[in-house]
């Protein structure tokens, strides 16, 4: 490789190292085509990187962003998973897609500029995401509101089952 094509790599690496939310640095062995395409495909749909790295260029790449702090774990043959928006979804696309796969592990993690270990990558899949979240709250918000009216709403309710009693009884 050139010396200026390993300065266009590092330098579009670094863009996208200092945009990414999440980093899930992942070792990877004896993976099929077929595998790594399914992959990308997932993972692409959710809005979230797959590259594999060349780890001296990803170690120049990584300083000065938040992905410095897992740039230890650049070594043999690894992949980095980079989310931009939701730190929950990376972490749950990969873990629903490597549950079966021995050729993939988790190595570490970046998660807000914060290193995470591997067992932290999967409490992170297990939490619910931004969307799910929101739902919640809206859930939550709505709630009192929804009680309000129900409560408002059964003593007219109440009344009308009461006429229509009585109504019922005088005409058998």
């Amino acid at each position: 490789m050139l010396k200026s094509e390993k300065e266009e790599v590092i330098q579009e690496l670094n863009a996208k190292f200092s945009k990414a939310t999440t980093a899930i640095v992942a070792e990877f062995s004896k993976l099929n085509v077929d595998t790594v395409t399914r992959l990308r495909k997932q993972l692409r749909d959710n809005g979230v990187d797959y590259k594999v790295l060349k780890n001296t260029l990803a170690r120049r790449a990584a300083k000065g962003t938040k992905v410095e702090v897992v740039s230890d774990d650049f070594t043999g043959p690894v992949a980095a998973i980079l989310g931009y928006g939701d730190v929950v979804t990376p972490a749950k696309v990969l873990s629903g897609f490597i549950k079966d796969l021995e050729t993939i592990k988790v190595r570490s993690a970046m998660v807000d500029g914060r290193k995470v270990d591997a067992a932290g990558v999967q409490a992170l899949a297990k939490l619910p995401g931004l969307n799910e979240l929101r739902a919640q709250l809206l859930g939550m918000l709505t709630q009192p509101a929804s009680k309000l009216v129900r409560t408002i709403a059964a003593p007219g309710s109440q009344l009308a089952r009461v006429v229509q009693a009585h109504v019922e009884k005088a005409n058998p």
